[in-house]
């Protein structure tokens, strides 16, 4: 099933539309030339390929997955560097390396060792004049995990990383001529990676070759394989990206979410209708009995609005208190008065009997 499912997308990709990109790439790069200065020194070009993944790499690869091309990107005369490990436990010197280079023609210009890397090559400065002065770096696969403190983020920036070499095998130099002639993915924590896959001075069919052989060797060694891609687009370093392949979504999940949609919506209505039912049979029940009835939840905010009504209630209470013995005090003044008159009335009328 994913064997055919690969063979289809593979069959989207049309190499139709990889050749128009190529040539309205080259024209463009044309049109730029001659409206710009000529330059002192040329610097060739390199088309770079824009790989999109549906889902991120669980793990982020430090070292590049290196993809063949039938082309070469880098020249032949090329300025090439080796680190070596030369612990004691490595077995290796930098003068049994330097004579191996020589007598297998291997073409490697420069041997540094791990010692003089890590007190040599400390400052800034002198990071940045190494990553500059070389096109490509290898390494020993020992030291690799060690290369990243060293080095610093200007290797990172200008994909540099020193590829691993496993120098306890005698083929030093095929390893080396096979990474030269390939390309480097990295799989970062992202969705999205660009690999160089040609440079300009190349012939325009050369170009095109290498595209392909790019593609469908990332799409091989990319987790889940054609499933995993979403899209391939080509470019050049300040122009716009052109695209070559884009995945169509799955019709078929959709339909089917559709209808699972469908049921359960169905499947909500009837049990809402239930609910409704329930609580209507409910309401029934309350009404004829007065026990067992559920009380109100009471929140913070509503015990303090009743607490403050209940002490708004004893205020008026004990003002209306007041109020009332008030008026009782002064209605018994009145009548004080009225009543000891009364009573004298009575005396002298009583002596006077």
């Amino acid at each position: 099933m994913a064997k055919n499912m690969g063979v289809a997308v593979a069959a989207a990709l049309s190499e139709l539309n990889v050749e128009k990109a190529v040539n309205a790439l080259l024209k463009w790069r044309d049109s730029q030339s001659q409206s710009q200065k000529p330059q002192l020194l040329e610097q060739d070009e390199f088309l770079y390929l824009i790989v999109s993944l549906k889902k991120i790499p669980q793990k982020a690869r430090v070292n590049p997955i290196k993809v063949p091309l039938p082309h070469p990107i880098i020249d032949d005369p090329a300025e090439l560097c080796l680190f070596i490990d030369d612990r004691s436990k490595s077995g290796i010197t930098k003068d049994a390396a330097s004579k191996k280079i020589k007598s297998e023609n291997i073409p490697i210009n420069k041997v540094i060792k791990l010692s003089k890397l890590k007190t040599d090559y400390k400052p800034f400065e002198a990071k940045r004049k190494l990553c500059d002065s070389y096109d490509m770096f290898f390494a020993d696969k020992r030291i690799i995990p060690l290369l990243p403190r060293l080095l610093g983020k200007q290797f990172f920036k200008k994909k540099k990383i020193p590829v691993p070499v496993d120098l306890k095998h005698n083929n030093w130099k095929e390893q080396i001529h096979n990474a030269c002639s390939s390309a480097m993915l990295f799989l970062g924590s992202g969705t999205c990676c660009v690999v160089k896959v040609a440079k300009l001075s190349l012939e325009k069919k050369e170009i095109f070759e290498n595209v392909i052989a790019a593609i469908n060797g990332i799409a091989e060694r990319v987790p889940s394989k054609w499933g995993n891609i979403r899209s391939f687009h080509l470019k050049l370093l300040d122009s716009l990206a052109l695209p070559l392949f884009q995945a169509m979504p799955d019709l078929r999940l959709k339909i089917l979410a559709d209808a699972d949609h469908h049921t359960s919506s169905k499947e909500e209505k009837q049990e809402v209708e239930e609910e409704e039912d329930d609580t209507s049979h409910q309401k029934t029940k309350k009404k004829k009995k007065s026990k067992g009835r559920i009380h109100d939840v009471q929140y913070m905010d509503d015990q303090e609005h009743i607490n403050d009504s209940n002490s708004e209630a004893d205020r008026k209470h004990e003002i209306n208190a007041n109020i009332s013995t008030k008026k009782k005090k002064t209605a018994l003044k009145k009548l004080c008065p009225i009543d000891i008159k009364v009573k004298d009335k009575k005396k002298k009328k009583s002596l006077a009997a």
